[in-house]
């Protein structure tokens, strides 16, 4: 009776899983795909590199050249008054927030794109601008992790379902 019992707990908790766990795990995984996809696409429309810098905007204002617009973020940094999020401006198709993460002791600017990225703040002008892209670049490498982490997921469910099927071994 004790072996059948524990047999029948797991049955119950890959049921669970099955009814309630993996179907959410499965769908956040692949709005965050279709998310990261979408926003690849956005940075794709605004690419940047050593030679080309996309226009910045930070409070109103358009910026052209890298060191100006590095120097505009630390400028809002400096205003700042409050750890409260404010809208700094829009960079390669996203919107920025800035605020400062009084636990991490930093300025963070979040990206709005089709999903919410965050990227911590330095005091460099340049590296600044190079942090940005940096996380616009990581969304290719995010993307595979989302794609791994679906199909293992998706195989995982696959086998619960074997399993819940499964009849208990000792019942004869």
């Amino acid at each position: 009776p004790i072996l059948q019992a524990s047999h029948l707990s797991q049955r119950y908790t890959l049921e669970d899983k099955l009814l309630k766990e993996y179907p959410q795990d499965i769908k956040r995984l692949t709005e965050r795909i279709a998310g990261y996809k979408t926003d690849m696409e956005t940075v794709a429309k605004y690419p940047a590199d050593k030679d080309h810098f996309p226009p910045m905007k930070i409070g109103g204002l358009f910026y052209s050249e890298e060191a100006e617009a590095g120097k505009a973020i630390i400028e809002a940094c400096k205003a700042m008054t409050s750890p409260d999020p404010i809208s700094l401006g829009e960079y390669r198709g996203f919107q920025m927030l800035l605020a400062f993460d009084i636990f991490g002791n930093e300025y963070r600017v979040t990206l709005q794109g089709k999903l919410i990225h965050s990227v911590a703040l330095g005091t460099d002008i340049h590296g600044n601008i190079t942090r940005l892209d940096n996380l616009f670049e990581s969304f290719d490498l995010s993307l595979k992790n989302c794609t791994g982490q679906l199909e293992q997921m998706e195989t995982q469910m696959k086998v619960a379902q074997g399993e819940v099927l499964r009849p208990f071994p000792q019942e004869q």
